[in-house]
């Protein structure tokens, strides 16, 4: 019986241990970590037969080694263990390839870039499921993409949203439709420079059969058409604005496909048809759009699928109103890029809840933009007094510490009345692992409380 190590006890490594053990392999998973939960799974994974090591990292010294090594998106892919796994010849794949090599009879959509990966992806399987099509959404969101190679009904279409993370641990993953959201230094503490996080992204994109770019996007406009020739290309500014002579742009209200050089320009759906605020998600409605389009599925469908689109839970969702103030939750704006975008996308005056753990990054659009539009800024977590530096440095002088989310929020509703502020947002421009597990969890913790401090 051949034998698999999976590293990494998520929803990834559980999901591939099961497919694996599916498939008449013998499974030990192993974690670093330990805590009561991962105890928990421990057990309940021991009835089906599947080893769970806690507290440990696979021992390569053994003469008795794997002929596989599956790693979870969280571990990075230089760890020592790893790279020794890779010098010794076993073959080391992503949960994501896993994935991959048991679904690859079926047509992908790859969702890839910095940020707008989740809107894409889930208002892209939002008009593949409207259309009829079991398209689930998996990887970075929704399911693990073994869940769905698991599942005991094969999908029509797989709607990947995959990290760089995920990329970096696949050989020969190929969707039908790539698609690059937008590009910006972003994981450069686990990818060290641009240009390696820009190679390992263009990677999948280079595997696709059709391509689709954001041809807004600053630095994807720069490479263009030297890098990527045949690739469709989207802008919300309008057709004179289209990279090549094919692609998806904005023009009197509708979102217009062009499909060829020769082909005549056709309104497929409305813009306004999309709930969600800001140029960035018109953007990602475009891009969901062309793969919809390019994958043959007709206007009604995306029509009806892009109107009853509700968005997506932490990346710009309206909480509450209370006396006429919207409170926001972006928590997933974990760097500043997309924190700015936050900011940009609501009304001003507002009261912005910043911090966490800080990532590396290029500040200025992010600390322009505050300028331009908080009334005040409230300050969490672990990078607050770096924060509060920089907004002292370029001349901003409203804000405060407060440490935490249960003191951000009332202190956010009175001064709103305060300066007479339209909206109360989080959009922290960090990671959570200071003080949550995840951004999601930060985003629940501020909904919860938003919702608490109206009710009272």
């Amino acid at each position: 019986m051949p034998r698999a190590s999976i590293i990494g006890l998520g929803k990834s490594g559980v999901a591939a241990a099961r497919l694996l053990k599916r498939e008449g392999w013998e499974v030990e998973l192993s974690d670093s970590k330990t805590s009561p939960t991962l105890l928990q799974q421990q057990q309940e994974l021991a009835t089906e037969q599947i080893t769970v090591k806690l507290g440990y990292t696979p021992d390569l010294d053994s003469s008795d080694l794997p002929q596989l090594i599956i790693v979870s998106p969280g571990v990075p892919w230089d760890v020592p263990v790893l790279v020794k796994a890779r010098e010794l010849g076993i073959e080391t794949i992503g949960e994501m390839e896993l994935a991959w090599r048991y679904l690859k009879a079926t047509p992908w959509v790859g969702i890839t870039g910095t940020n707008g990966k989740t809107t894409t992806t889930s208002l892209t399987a939002a008009i593949f499921q409207a259309a009829g099509f079991n398209a689930p959404a998996c990887g970075n969101i929704g399911y693990a993409a073994c869940e769905v190679a698991l599942s005991p009904t094969p999908p029509d279409w797989v709607i990947g949203e995959i990290s760089s993370y995920q990329i970096e641990s696949s050989s020969t993953l190929a969707p039908r439709i790539g698609i690059w959201t937008t590009f910006t230094p972003d994981h450069l503490a686990r990818h060290k420079t641009l240009e390696n996080y820009y190679d390992i992204k263009a990677k999948l994109l280079k595997n696709s059969q059709l391509q689709i770019f954001n041809g807004d996007d600053a630095y994807l406009q720069k490479v263009g058409l030297t890098h990527w020739p045949d690739a469709y290309w989207t802008s919300v500014k309008g057709s004179e604005f289209l990279i090549g002579d094919k692609g998806f742009y904005i023009e009197n209200g509708f979102v217009v496909e062009k499909l060829s050089a020769t082909s005549t320009p056709t309104p497929i759906v409305p813009a306004s048809a999309l709930r969600m605020v800001g140029d960035h998600n018109l953007q990602n409605l475009l891009m969901s759009v062309a793969a919809a389009r390019l994958a043959g599925i007709d206007s009604d469908a995306i029509t009806q699928a892009v109107t009853d689109f509700p968005g997506v839970p932490h990346r710009l969702e309206h909480i509450c109103a209370w006396q006429g103030i919207d409170f926001i939750n972006d928590s997933k704006a974990t760097n500043y890029d997309a924190a700015e975008v936050g900011l940009a996308s609501v009304n001003s005056p507002t009261i912005l809840i910043a911090g966490g753990e800080a990532k590396a990054g290029d500040d200025t659009g992010w600390l322009a933009q505050i300028q331009a539009k908080a009334a005040a800024v409230l300050l969490i977590g672990s990078a607050a007094p770096a924060f509060a530096q920089r907004l002292q440095a370029v001349g901003y002088s409203n804000y405060e510490i407060v440490e935490t989310m249960a003191n951000a929020v009332p202190r956010s509703a009175e001064l709103a009345k305060t300066h007479q502020a339209a909206v109360v947002l989080l959009s922290p421009a960090c990671a959570s692992f200071d003080q949550y597990p995840n951004f999601e969890v930060r985003g629940d913790d501020f909904r919860q409380l938003c919702l608490n401090w109206v009710k009272s």
